[in-house]
């Protein structure tokens, strides 16, 4: 019966069944999240973490010939460190279980797994998600939009100018630089349909909305956000790799290897000399290990074409039995193995080549169902105002590159 199942009994549960699990049943499609370890790390400066970081070498070198003898020194030249201060950006995704399905589940082991497995593979796959999007994409925006058709007073069809993220239901605001077009529910619209292929989305809004997003992309651009997104996000690697401000305090004006290095493909397929050829500045700033490189389902396709064009056969082969195509790309280069990795979150156009071992995900916790500040397992609370209980999915993380000087970021990629 319902009234016999408490958030105490629901919680015993949870915790026996998903406590050692959670990580497991993160997806695979979550990639930066599992190939990117957390470091959680203490507060300090009020929101801050602080990551000591060197932006420039010792210097003050001797030199003497032969025959110097005693020669004077130079004096020493330390090298320049400062502390990054790092904000963690929290996120937290709310799931409900009715009184119903909770009694049901109550009653033993096995009914528990069958009545919430569904539910919190499904947030963690929904949170996990968001995550990716923001490491690559955080306080970058999702698209940048600039076409509008359609006369409904409530629904539009919007283009984007490169790729777009989309999920039916999910809510978006516009930005036209830091200005939000229109405002309060006026400046919310609901994804009714995604149309990849052609980079669109249908939105609904309020007629006021709609004719504000109309205006705007009639005469300009606009950035898309996740609703209340802006401003609360953690720095992706697009913001990362391309600052050329003051980020997590430090002026990359002030210290070159702040900054990260971008390669201009053309407007044209990406090929392996063009990878290649995009580390080379990178490599002359300091890239002396293996890197990844994160690209679109259609950019990889193409690369992994133009990589089976260059392939030839040795000794192994047997004309009873052809095999193509591959699960993974590996270049060499002379820097060390280039990892080119098929991303469904990075746009079609764009690539990020990241040092995995100079990346972490920093903050007070990865993502987890327990409740911050409270002692004890409590996962499911009581809704106040229906009858069932919620269930909370938490983190508080940010993605931090030590050497951006060592990241590329490609833009310009068509794939014919």
């Amino acid at each position: 019966m319902a009234q016999y199942t408490t958030p105490a009994q629901l919680d015993g549960l949870f915790k026996e069944i998903y406590a050692d699990r959670i990580i497991n049943l993160i997806p695979d499609t979550a990639k930066l999240v599992k190939r990117i370890p957390f470091v959680s790390a203490d507060k300090e400066n009020g929101n801050n973490y602080n990551q000591p970081v060197v932006l420039s070498n010792e210097h003050g070198m001797s030199f003497g010939s032969s025959s110097a003898g005693a020669f004077s020194l130079r004096n020493s030249i330390a090298m320049s460190t400062k502390n990054a201060q790092v904000s963690g950006a929290m996120m937290v995704l709310r799931s409900s279980l009715s009184y119903d399905a909770a009694s049901k589940a109550s009653n033993n082991k096995k009914a528990f797994v069958r009545g919430t497995e569904l539910l919190v593979e499904n947030m963690l796959e929904s949170h996990t998600k968001h995550m990716e999007i923001q490491m690559l994409y955080g306080q970058s925006g999702l698209g940048n939009f600039d076409t509008i058709a359609g006369s409904s007073a409530t629904e539009r069809t919007i283009t984007c100018t490169v790729a777009t993220f989309g999920s039916e239901n999910a809510v978006l605001q516009f930005y036209d630089g830091s200005s939000l077009v229109s405002s309060g529910d006026d400046s919310k619209f609901s994804i009714k349909s995604v149309d990849l292929a052609n980079r669109q989305l249908v939105v609904t809004g309020t007629s006021t909305g709609i004719t504000a997003l109309a205006s705007q992309l009639g005469s300009g651009n606009a950035d898309a956000y996740w609703d209340g997104a802006y401003g609360a996000e953690m720095a992706g690697l697009d913001k990362i790799i391309t600052n050329t401000g003051t980020l997590f305090g430090i002026d990359s004006s002030s210290y070159s290897l702040w900054k990260g290095n971008s390669f201009a493909c053309g407007g044209a397929d990406l090929t392996m000399a063009k990878v290649l050829k995009s580390i080379s500045e990178a490599q002359a700033r300091g890239l002396n290990e293996d890197v990844d490189l994160y690209i679109n389902p259609v950019t990889w396709q193409k690369l992994n074409s133009d990589q089976a064009a260059l392939r030839s056969y040795d000794s192994s082969y047997k004309a009873g039995k052809a095999e193509a195509g591959v699960e993974a790309i590996t270049f060499h280069s002379q820097s060390g193995l280039i990892n080119c990795h098929s991303h469904n979150c990075v746009k079609q156009g764009e690539g990020f080549i990241i040092p995995p071992k100079k990346v972490r995900r920093l903050g007070s916790t990865d993502i987890t169902f327990k409740r911050p500040g409270r002692q004890g397992e409590d996962f499911f609370r009581e809704l106040s105002d229906n009858a069932g209980y919620e269930l909370r999915s938490f983190s508080d993380s940010a993605v931090f590159v030590e050497t951006p000087a060592r990241t590329v970021k490609l833009t310009g990629i068509v794939n014919s």
